[in-house]
């Protein structure tokens, strides 16, 4: 898959302190969440396949049901669907459990069980988009592959003032390209973790909780009266300025 390099400038600082900030933030706020444990691609896997639409506290007693029932993907390949559609259908969303079962049967035969470590390898597979393959190569393989989702979205936007409430390809485009260009070179599991969680937890699209966000003094909807405007300043819970 070809990808776009971010073409527009960042400020150097501007770019430190957001990946300090992050990564900082994450390492004492970050959720403790079952498949942060492992850096087992499988395991990985399952979890972001299971988190599709669905959230966390629902996804987890059924990811660790999961992986007692199919404790490797050889486990999972040998299963019969209706058996992996019992544990996750109740989810919601009931493709996911095709899915798992499909790609367990092409790991198996085309991979010799092993969860691929290549983007393009990784996009092939069902079920499979950019982001759970970002996930997947960040978390699992410790390689430097950006994510984005609606929460990862909000932040670099609002951060940078770039336009993120849109399905304009060629904006997307852009905001792939930013997120992989922020990535502190070799802390990408940490990084992009921090970013989903800050996104979740601190600059949510209601109410931002900008007074305790390690990012504000450098945030492009502070320091812009037209972007705080857009971004319907009755919602945020703003600090006063100096």
């Amino acid at each position: 898959m070809k990808r776009v390099k971010y073409e527009a400038d960042v400020e150097p600082e501007a770019l430190a302190v957001f990946r300090e900030g992050v990564l900082d933030w994450y390492r004492t706020h970050g959720r403790d969440l079952p498949w942060r444990k492992t850096r087992d691609p499988y395991h990985i896997l399952v979890s972001e396949i299971m988190l599709h639409q669905t959230t966390v506290t629902t996804v987890e007693p059924v990811y660790r049901e999961f992986l007692a029932r199919f404790p490797t993907i050889q486990a999972l390949a040998q299963a019969s669907l209706a058996d992996v559609k019992a544990i996750t259908d109740p989810l919601g969303y009931k493709v996911r459990g095709r899915w798992l079962w499909e790609i367990a049967q092409e790991v198996v035969r085309r991979y010799d069980g092993v969860v691929p470590d290549r983007l393009d390898d990784l996009l092939a597979l069902p079920g499979i988009g950019r982001y759970t393959a970002g996930a997947i190569l960040s978390f699992a393989y410790g390689q430097d592959a950006p994510i984005l989702d609606t929460n990862v979205k909000r932040l670099l936007g609002r951060y940078f003032r770039l336009e993120y409430r849109t399905t304009r390809a060629e904006i997307l485009h852009q905001l792939w390209a930013l997120a992989e260009a922020v990535i502190p070179p070799g802390q990408a599991a940490d990084f992009n973790q921090g970013l989903m969680d800050m996104g979740a937890m601190v600059c949510t699209a209601r109410r931002p909780s900008c007074t305790i966000c390690p990012l504000w003094a450098y945030c492009g909807v502070h320091h812009d009266e037209a972007d705080r405007a857009a971004e319907e300043p009755w919602q945020y819970r703003v600090r006063p300025r100096a």
